[in-house]
């Protein structure tokens, strides 16, 4: 799968499932931007991991949940790049508690980057692939957003909202040939799932029949299939990559 000549824009690349994201597909001949917050530092060593390995790339530091933010950042892709053709809504946060006891700052912070970040990205960058006619949005959901999870209601329901805005924007796009797709990882080994302990770990490979925790690679495979042109009829889809762990619609 060859995505020479096309610009990618990875939201929350600087680390995890992001930038392996943003290493995956500058390694298949992509020209990454990797998005960031306040961590320009690990931006900047994904940055220096891609031109090490003779991939090509850029930053672009701005807030998802900011939407003038967001139609700034790709006025400027635009115009030092040429547009943005694969669009990747990876940046999430997690404020955790029990519905009873949650803040409606913390439902709100979750809400507004995790699902409204999607729709504002989506919204600025659609634009140039429709004149284009070619495009690929592919969204970060959750297995959590299928199964929901006690303790996440905000990360459970941006989740599951990404589903719906993805079938949604699918059926708008799909006459200019683009395509819009969820990917729904599992629990995948990162920094969120590092700070669980071994005894939670292990609860948790008990649910999957892999019997194993995903890694950023495996969802960063699944992000370059639905990159291709050989995912070009599939669209309003979710693959999901959670080693069995759910295996519904």
């Amino acid at each position: 799968m060859s995505l020479d000549g096309k610009i990618v824009l990875v939201t929350g690349g600087s680390r995890g499932i992001g930038r392996a994201i943003c290493l995956h597909l500058a390694a298949q001949g992509a020209t990454v931007g990797i998005n960031y917050v306040s961590n320009s530092i690990a931006a900047e060593e994904v940055l220096a991991e891609i031109t090490a390995q003779g991939g090509k790339g850029f930053l672009s530091g701005f807030d998802v949940a900011d939407s003038k933010a967001v139609q700034k950042a790709i006025k400027e892709i635009t115009a030092e790049q040429g547009g943005v053709d694969i669009l990747v809504n990876n940046a999430g946060i997690t404020r955790d508690g029990l519905v009873a006891r949650m803040k409606d700052d913390d439902w709100d912070a979750v809400l507004n980057t995790n699902l409204k970040g999607a729709f504002t990205c989506s919204k600025a960058a659609m634009r140039g692939m429709m004149k284009k006619r070619w495009g690929r949005i592919i969204n970060i959901t959750s297995v959590v957003g299928f199964l929901g999870n006690a303790g996440q209601v905000n990360y459970a329901s941006a989740k599951a909202g990404l589903v719906g805005l993805t079938k949604s924007m699918a059926r708008e796009l799909a006459g200019r040939k683009v395509t819009v797709n969820c990917v729904a990882p599992g629990y995948i080994v990162t920094d969120m799932t590092s700070d669980l302990s071994e005894d939670i770990k292990e609860k948790i490979k008990a649910e999957i029949p892999m019997a194993t925790l995903g890694t950023p690679e495996d969802v960063a495979g699944a992000v370059a299939y639905l990159a291709s042109d050989e995912s070009g009829y599939m669209t309003g889809q979710t693959l999901h990559v959670n080693g069995g762990m759910y295996m519904g619609n």
